[in-house]
């Protein structure tokens, strides 16, 4: 599960001290010393019981005019900070099953019962109510390829709440968690690692009563943007996705090479593209690749 880190703070401090602290220690989850003084910024900031509710309310006020990084709402999240030194600051907002918004959206929009892991590691703390629930799961990312079906290992270790004051840091590609709705709304405060290398390694989704891989849950704009090409025409687009199906240095990339070719063929053409996939080198795209194969002569 997520290590549990510990908080003793009592201190409150604001949103700019926290990333005063964060600007002078640059959150790093790989150096415990960093992590440390991470902590300690974020324990504070979550004991200022006043300064979410503050930046919400002037937003309203504002009509969301004023601009800046707390205008960039999604659904649940409001990025509270700009990327500065590898970290940037996030709250999430989960709702429980009995609010309007989880009645009209479903589970699946906040991620509940959708069981995975994270690229990035990140500190979080619980803010505001009783917290969701997880059931969390570790696993070996090494020895996981990643293609769907895929028997995972996964370990069971507890279910607990993100309860208030609580501190946890999410490891990449370790922790796995199924999150369950609190009983009542609830908050939680982020510092998010940024690697850019990071869309480049793979996060899973996982079926726990089969232990499998789903699939992979963050598709790039790089994968997009190759199937549109290919998908366009041009001889330059249909050269460089037969050189990534060969050569890419990412599995993802290869299969995507492939599923936008197969695109632009039927029959015995598409089924020996995808015999030329199962012999690309790579797990990943052989086992897809003798899936879509499969499915072609079902």
């Amino acid at each position: 599960m997520p290590r549990l880190i510990e908080n003793n703070e009592s201190a409150s401090r604001s949103l700019d001290a926290c990333l005063g602290m964060l600007a002078e220690t640059p959150f790093d989850p790989g150096d415990e010393a960093s992590l440390a003084k991470g902590g300690v910024a974020l324990a504070r900031l979550a004991n200022d019981r006043t300064f979410l509710g503050d930046i919400l309310i002037a937003q309203l006020e504002s009509r969301y005019r004023e601009g800046g990084v707390e205008s960039a709402y999604g659904p649940q999240s409001i990025v509270l900070s700009r990327i500065e030194g590898g970290s940037f600051l996030r709250a999430n907002i989960w709702p429980s099953a009995d609010e309007s918004c989880f009645r009209a959206s479903g589970a699946d929009a906040f991620v509940y019962g959708v069981p995975h892991d994270h690229n990035f590691s990140f500190l979080t703390a619980g803010y505001f109510g009783p917290g969701y629930a997880s059931d969390y799961y570790e696993y070996d990312y090494e020895t996981v390829a990643g293609y769907r079906g895929e028997k995972a290992a996964l370990r069971f270790v507890e279910r607990s709440c993100l309860s208030e004051g609580k501190l946890m840091l999410y490891r990449a590609h370790r922790d796995i968690h199924s999150q369950i709705p609190p009983e009542a709304m609830s908050v939680s405060l982020n510092i998010m690692h940024i690697d850019p290398a990071q869309g480049w390694h793979d996060q899973y989704g996982f079926d726990l009563d089969s232990n499998a891989v789903t699939g992979i849950l963050n598709p790039t704009s790089t994968e997009c943007f190759l199937r549109c090409a290919v998908g366009l025409g041009g001889e330059n687009a249909l050269e460089f996705a037969e050189w990534a199906g060969r050569a890419h240095p990412s599995d993802r990339m290869r299969l995507a090479s492939f599923e936008a070719r197969s695109g632009l063929v039927t029959g015995e053409a598409r089924d020996a593209l995808w015999r030329e996939a199962e012999l690309s080198g790579s797990l990943m795209v052989a086992k897809e690749a003798c899936a879509r194969r499969a499915a072609l002569n079902a």
